[in-house]
């Protein structure tokens, strides 16, 4: 597909605040993309890889100045200025596109494929000259964008799309082109989202219009899903009357959420914002194959900081020093030891326990 055919998506998104008019914008648009394009899903969030994987697009602001500098021929101070004027480096681009200098006979019509390709190269990238390569596989795309292309190529680049487009509106989006709009199948395509995590899968099972396709998305071991967020009560009695009765109360803990993923021998854990933290908590990785059974699965948890001095928990800012430190990790750990309080269980032995009661969960943790 035509990355131009994108753009205009992007930009009739963006021209209305109305959610209806977006999930139609959208569903439309659903239906006519093709089976080899369905990375689109990714870009219509502003990424180009699955919600749960680590890699960034992430270009800073100067890098993407000097790139529209090279690809329009303007002076980086201008291009600066424009900046200042206007407040988004998108609409500089759109502008300075316009009326660009320069002309290359390399410029080409630009694919969805083609800006997918380049901008996962982009992520790619270490060591020396890695700036260069950078701007270059920017600049090759900048060079054979249209206005309005240039435009969402670089919103996209800086992570700041403004088409306000959340995933509610994707699913609902999928709902009305793949489902006539049925409302019993909203939560099917919801679950479908919450147990992959990957917008792009779950395009491509329900555009098969068939609900039983959605109900074999699984939860996979070793793919971070979104952790399941609390829900707030004034009290005991308005808990009671929100989840009904009867109802599982427990500590409520001054850590951060921890998800633990085991198959086989690898445990890899993660943050309930999807960030990779193994390598913070060896102690963990060893806690979980000594003492806990089972081949494969994904735990629920709230780790917490330890004082072995005042044998009392310690509050959050403590530990999440754990969380962000890349280097001296045995040092730490051992000054800052943690306590991880298991509370649920996803996946067991190659069975999904989301449906299974929570009784019975409960019961298979402790």
């Amino acid at each position: 597909m035509r990355y131009e055919k994108l753009a205009k998506v992007y930009d009739e998104l963006s021209s209305t605040t109305k959610r209806l008019e977006k999930i139609d914008i959208l569903s439309k648009f659903m239906e006519d993309i093709p089976e080899e394009d369905s990375d689109i899903m990714y870009l219509l969030e502003g990424r180009v890889y699955p919600a749960y994987d680590e890699r960034k697009i992430g270009i800073s602001n100067q890098l993407t100045i000097k790139a529209i500098s090279k690809a329009t021929g303007m002076d980086t101070k201008k291009v600066i200025s424009h900046w200042k004027k206007i407040g988004d480096l998108g609409e500089v681009s759109k502008e300075l596109t316009k009326t660009k200098k320069q002309t290359t006979l390399a410029s080409h019509i630009l694919t969805t494929k083609k800006v997918i390709d380049n901008l996962r190269k982009l992520t790619e990238f270490e060591g020396k000259g890695t700036v260069e390569k950078k701007i270059s596989l920017i600049t090759e795309l900048l060079t054979s964008a249209t206005p309005l292309e240039s435009l969402y190529l670089v919103r996209t680049l800086i992570g700041d799309l403004r088409i306000g487009v959340q995933e509610s509106t994707i699913k609902y989006s999928m709902l009305k082109a793949f489902f006539k709009n049925n409302k019993n199948y909203e939560e099917e395509i919801q679950k479908a989202i919450d147990r992959s995590n990957d917008l792009k899968e779950v395009f491509e099972t329900a555009r098969k219009g068939k609900v039983k396709e959605l109900e074999k998305i699984n939860l996979e071991v070793g793919k971070p899903i979104k952790a399941m967020l609390a829900q707030k009560a004034k009290d005991i009695e308005d808990g009671f009357k929100h989840l009904g009765k009867p109802l599982a109360i427990e500590y409520k803990y001054d850590g951060f959420r921890l998800l633990i993923h085991k198959k086989e021998k690898k445990v890899t854990l993660f943050t309930r914002s999807l960030e990779n933290v193994t390598k913070q908590f060896p102690e963990v990785i060893n806690y979980t194959k000594d003492y806990i059974k089972g081949d494969s699965f994904i735990l629920d948890s709230e780790a917490v900081g330890y004082d072995k001095k005042s044998k009392r928990y310690t509050d959050f800012q403590a530990i999440s020093q754990r969380i962000r430190r890349k280097y001296d990790i045995l040092k730490i750990s051992e000054k800052i030891p943690i306590e991880v309080n298991v509370f649920d269980v996803l996946y067991y032995d190659g069975k999904n326990m989301l449906s299974t009661p929570f009784e019975k969960r409960a019961k298979l943790v402790r």
